[in-house]
């Protein structure tokens, strides 16, 4: 991400750590503390999510397919009496959806259990599988004691780290994202009557900036007593999408979690303001190919052209450039990296992106040369 802070010492909280960036330019506009490792609480449930979501996305697992319960999970287990939970007994089968439902809405840690046992078999073998999945994202400090979040030594992320994870879902699964919209989900599969009571009456979104802010959809609250409240979220307004988070704060419950969310959000959208000129997969050019089996490549970028300033900067003084040498010369593999898009600012960069292929282009055979070379001494072409 740039490194750009605008208008950061304006923004006020008595949060431990705080950060917001703009999601398509990966501008971060307020920073404090970010690189602290601090415990997650439950915000850590949506590194168990994106796990979950991966065997989702490859055709692994269907939304509804069923999970087993393991006694780990039982509701009657000491761990969960305090903790939120969907409230599930030894034995019982829960589909996917309600699992992910009850990991978004209502936090269940028991659910987070029977997620981890299907893929590891037990929780502390599903922490490899979270490790290994956040530093292939680029989350290289963040580490993992259980898919829960429940204070444990091991689990420590930063604020930067809780927004690349945030922005690589709402990236990668698409389909999946507009779940953590959901403010209400009530569990219609009690098997006790102590359940089915604590099912009535629990059923609304612990994130309440879902009810407080136009344009929030998502992702994650967490709470505890030594750590005090947190939040991962998103929101988009007119069409500007800002991701931001907190944690260590220390305020009268989510209510007033979510008005510092909404708080700083509103800064970000106050203060600052986005371009975006290409977005990633556009077509910005096409570049001949030297003895290829195509005469030219369709060059792209793989994340957006975009960038973020002050509210008042005029974007007159931005100046868009794509810088590569042709011919490029066969093959082509798809995603090569053949240039580069620069962003200038009144004529200093200020961001690189790479320029890659879009498609593959094959070397042409030896005949195939042949006659390009005649070609070319022929009619210079």
């Amino acid at each position: 991400m740039v490194s750009f802070v605008a208008n950061a010492a304006d923004f006020q909280s008595n949060a431990k750590s705080v950060y917001l960036f703009d999601y398509d330019s990966g501008t971060e506009i307020v920073s404090k503390n970010a690189d602290k490792l601090m415990p997650p609480s439950s915000m850590l449930k949506l590194m168990t999510l994106t796990v979950l979501f991966d065997a989702i996305k490859s055709g692994d697992l269907k939304m509804d397919d069923m999970l087993t319960v393991s006694e780990n999970a039982d509701y009657k287990n000491p761990l969960w009496y305090p903790a939120s939970k969907l409230c599930l007994i030894k034995g019982q089968k829960i589909t996917v959806r309600d699992a992910i439902l009850g990991i978004i809405v209502l936090s269940a840690g028991d659910a987070s259990v029977v997620v981890a046992e299907h893929f590891a078999k037990t929780e502390n073998k599903f922490t490899d599988l979270m490790t290994k999945k956040a530093r292939e994202i680029g989350m290289e400090r963040s580490t993992f004691g259980n898919a829960s979040g429940l204070p444990h030594d091991n689990n420590l992320m930063t604020s930067r780290e809780l927004a690349v994870l945030a922005k690589y879902i709402i990236k990668e699964y698409p389909d999946i994202y507009p779940m953590f919209a959901t403010k209400r989900f009530e569990f219609a599969d009690s098997k006790t009557e102590w359940c089915n009571d604590w099912t009535r009456t629990h059923t609304l979104n612990y994130n309440k900036l879902l009810f407080s802010m136009s344009g929030a959809d998502g992702l994650k609250t967490g709470h505890t007593d030594d750590g005090g409240y947190g939040m991962v979220a998103s929101s988009n307004v007119g069409g500007r999408r800002l991701i931001g988070v907190i944690n260590g704060f220390h305020g009268r419950g989510h209510d007033a979690l979510a008005e510092e969310m909404k708080k700083l959000l509103n800064h970000g959208y106050k203060t600052t303001q986005t371009k975006v000129f290409y977005r990633a997969g556009d077509v910005l050019t096409q570049i001949p190919v030297w003895y290829g089996a195509k005469p030219t490549v369709e060059a792209t970028v793989d994340e957006n052209v975009a960038i973020t300033l002050p509210k008042d900067y005029a974007m007159k003084n931005i100046r868009v450039l794509a810088r590569y040498e042709e011919p490029v010369s066969a093959p082509v593999k798809k995603g090569q990296q053949i240039g580069e898009v620069v962003i200038e600012k009144n004529g200093d960069i200020v961001k690189r992106i790479p320029l890659v292929a879009k498609n593959k282009v094959r070397k042409i055979q030896f005949f195939g040369r042949i006659i390009k070379n005649i070609s070319v001494l022929l009619r210079g072409k």
